[in-house]
């Protein structure tokens, strides 16, 4: 559980320096996003999530 709640707090210290240091190119990327069809975006999506699960896979001595 203690892994569980690192991931989620290291995911909101990057989430906050994104909005930080680059609120507006975030605010550039939002305006986009409904433009991107929805097939890329879940397919971008679950690449994310299988890079994250092999990179946990790798960092954890697989």
């Amino acid at each position: 559980m203690a892994d569980f709640l690192t991931g989620i707090a290291f995911f909101m210290i990057i989430e906050g320096l994104v909005y930080a240091l680059a609120p507006s190119v975030l605010k550039r990327l939002a305006e986009m996003l409904p433009q991107i069809p929805e097939s890329q975006l879940r397919v971008s999506g679950l690449v994310a999530v299988a890079l994250g699960v092999v990179m946990v896979w790798f960092i954890r001595g697989g």
